[in-house]
C-alpha cells in the first residue's frame, strides 16, 4: 500500500478533491497525508483518512519534505498554482528539492499525477 502526500494551492484545491474522487478505488488503497487545509478539503468531501500536517504556510510542506527525506512518503502530488505568488515559496522549493535529491515521484499537475497513480498501481 504505498504512502501519498496530497498537497494543492487553493486554486487547486478542487482539482485534486474531483481527481481523488475519480480515482476513489485507487485512493482508497493508499495511505494518505496532506497539509491541513488540503486534507481536510479531502476527507470532508471523499470520507478518506488523511494524516493531516499543518497547513502549507504554516509549515505542512516542510513536514512532508521531512518524512519524503527519511524515506516516508513514495509519491508526492502537490498541485501548483503557478500564476500567483506564495509567501511560503522557500518550504515549496525545499520540498520540491527534497522529493529531486531522494528520487520520489512529484507531480505537480494532474497529468503527472495521473502517471503516477498508473505506476504505483502496476507496480
Amino acid at each position: 500500500m504505498p504512502t501519498i502526500a496530497l498537497i494543492a494551492h487553493d486554486d487547486k484545491k478542487d482539482d485534486l478533491v474531483a481527481f481523488i474522487q475519480h480515482h476513489l478505488n485507487i485512493f482508497q488503497r493508499c495511505t494518505l497525508l496532506g497539509t491541513g487545509t488540503t486534507g481536510g478539503r479531502i476527507y470532508d468531501e471523499t470520507g478518506l483518512a488523511v494524516r493531516r500536517m499543518l497547513s502549507g504556510p504554516l509549515g505542512g510542506d516542510a513536514q512532508i519534505a521531512a518524512l519524503v527525506a527519511e524515506g516516508q512518503i513514495d509519491a508526492v502530488i502537490f498541485l501548483l498554482d503557478p500564476l500567483n505568488a506564495h509567501p511560503h515559496e522557500p518550504d515549496i522549493q525545499g520540498l520540491l528539492r527534497v522529493c529531486n535529491v531522494h528520487n520520489v515521484p512529484l507531480a505537480t499537475n494532474l497529468a503527472t499525477a495521473q502517471m503516477i497513480l498508473d505506476t504505483l498501481m502496476a507496480a
